[in-house]
């Protein structure tokens, strides 16, 4: 990422940028568990993984392109000794897609080695690159983690590991939850705002910081808490606790909504809030603010299943009016109607338009006994370019629906995400220049409508301006070049060095 305002690769969705962890146990090699949980965290990235972990006396690290069960052999596990490490799976959206980028980065400087890993997007990356490279700091990758490892690597020439830390939270700016180890020390930190998620768990033995509950479901620990924005966790040597340092506090935070939506498992705790139960929260709203009465209602798999079963849940105890039901009146019927072919990888190439109009049907298989003769309201968490949606409002019809209603379980993406999610670009987003009634029109739906802000807000439990809204409002609550912003904020002038006063 440079200025927040970079190229980043394209895909056919969207895509999160990637899923960290560390370990530090007591008295066992930290290497499969963090293979393990990286496995739970695949959902998050695809293109890379890694592991680096530290034995007391020297770094460890294996980083290939890949899967996880593709990057890591037996032979690869056995050679990455230590009770302590970190991991990490990457999606890119800032930087190459290349080894040059894949993490976690490593670093080896006079105070000892370093391993860093990110998720996330920082808006001032170039800013502190090319003060960090005029003082001579040689970069090998175009990413922004290679900054915050640079940067926390100068710092620590001159400070112990938790004022090193504040430091450089205090000069990068934007999105950011971090697993770090410095030699056989693993520390976690969550950027000021808490756009990125990144949780605290026990296990039988030692603890583990990860993105997402579901990692530490894996290796049947136990979820603790969330990392507090501004907060920096240091894991104890011993796998015995860990320390707890609030580094910044903000009046506000900046939680994405977008990975209760779509992004983190349904089985996973973020911010307090079970993923699944959200997602089943947000389609009772979805009923109660635009449902229509139809003969069944489908989910477009996987995306939309938590969300179609609480609209069709809260369609059984009221009408579309808001009216409680009848008794012998059982609402809307909740079907599955669309089978997923799942080998057909993001990497399947349409080389000709034909061919990409035959993508949905490679995809997806409608049953027909579920369609044909009958209305249908379909449900799905975003429209972002509108292609998909056309094509698939097309098969029902052609399967027999009598009318295809379209409900979507967020607000209409109008602008792209800088904070580490790879979306389209505007020119790209069906909704940054047309209207509700345009987009139904354009994917020939006979109906359409979107999930407000305020009910997103109310199911999360958190006001508006503790949200990141940025990509389904245009105002971010980061300082991007040439961007709105959604509260009073500012970058850092990167050019002050100077060391932060004792506290």
């Amino acid at each position: 990422m440079t200025d927040g305002r970079g190229e980043t690769p394209r895909r056919t969705g969207m895509t999160e940028k990637c899923g960290v962890v560390g370990v530090s146990l007591n008295g066992r090699d930290a290497a499969r568990p963090l293979y393990y949980a990286l496995y739970a965290l695949q959902h998050r990235g695809q293109e890379s993984a890694g592991i680096v972990t530290h034995d007391g006396f020297q770094q460890h690290s294996h980083v290939e392109m890949g899967l996880v069960g593709d990057a890591f052999g037996e032979d690869d596990l056995d050679a990455l000794n230590g009770a302590a490490g970190i991991g990490h799976v990457r999606y890119p959206t800032a930087g190459s897609v290349d080894s040059s980028c894949a993490q976690p980065f490593s670093v080896s400087f006079k105070s000892g080695s370093l391993g860093l890993s990110h998720n996330g997007n920082l808006v001032n990356a170039d800013e502190i690159r090319d003060e960090l490279a005029a003082a001579g700091h040689a970069f090998t990758s175009d990413g922004d983690t290679e900054v915050i490892a640079h940067d926390l690597a100068r710092n620590l020439l001159e400070e112990d590991l938790v004022r090193a830390v504040k430091h450089t939270m205090g000069r990068i700016h934007g999105s950011y939850s971090l697993t770090i180890s410095h030699d056989d020390t693993i520390l976690g930190v969550r950027d000021p705002q808490g756009n990125r998620p990144l949780c605290i768990g026990e296990l039988e033995d030692g603890y583990i910081l990860a993105s997402e509950s579901a990692a530490i479901d894996t290796l049947d620990g136990d979820l603790v808490r969330d990392v507090r924005p501004g907060e920096l966790v240091v894991l104890r040597d011993d796998g015995q606790g860990f320390d707890s340092y609030q580094l910044v506090e903000n009046e506000n935070t900046a939680h994405c909504f977008f990975e209760h939506v779509y992004f983190a498992r349904p089985d996973s705790v973020i911010d307090e809030t079970l993923v699944y139960e959200a997602r089943r929260n947000l389609g009772r709203k979805l009923w109660e603010e635009s449902g229509v009465e139809t003969d069944v209602v489908m989910p477009v798999p996987d995306s939309g299943r938590a969300f179609a079963s609480g609209y069709a849940d809260a369609a059984s105890e009221t009408t579309a009016d808001g009216e409680p039901r009848d008794a012998d009146d059982d609402g809307v019927e909740f079907a599955e109607g669309l089978m997923k072919n799942r080998y057909v990888g993001r990497t399947f190439i349409m080389p000709t338009q034909d061919e990409r109009e035959r993508a949905v049907r490679l995809k997806l298989n409608p049953i027909k006994s579920t369609i044909e003769g009958k209305t249908v309201t379909v449900i799905d968490d975003s429209i972002v370019r509108g292609t998909t949606s056309t094509q698939l409002v097309q098969l029902l019809k052609d399967c027999g629906a009598e009318e295809v209603h379209v409900r979507i379980g967020a607000p209409a993406i109008v602008a792209p995400c800088y904070m580490g999610i790879d979306m389209a670009t505007r020119e790209e987003l069906i909704a940054s220049d047309k209207s509700t009634d345009e987009i139904r029109d354009a994917i020939s739906a006979d109906s359409l409508a979107y999930l407000s802000t305020d009910a997103v807000a109310e199911v999360l439990d958190e006001e508006r301006i503790d949200l990141c809204l940025g990509c389904v409002t245009g105002e971010y609550p980061y300082d991007i070049e040439g961007e709105a912003t959604d509260r009073d904020v500012s970058r850092p002038d990167v050019g002050d060095r100077q060391l932060p006063a004792d506290d």
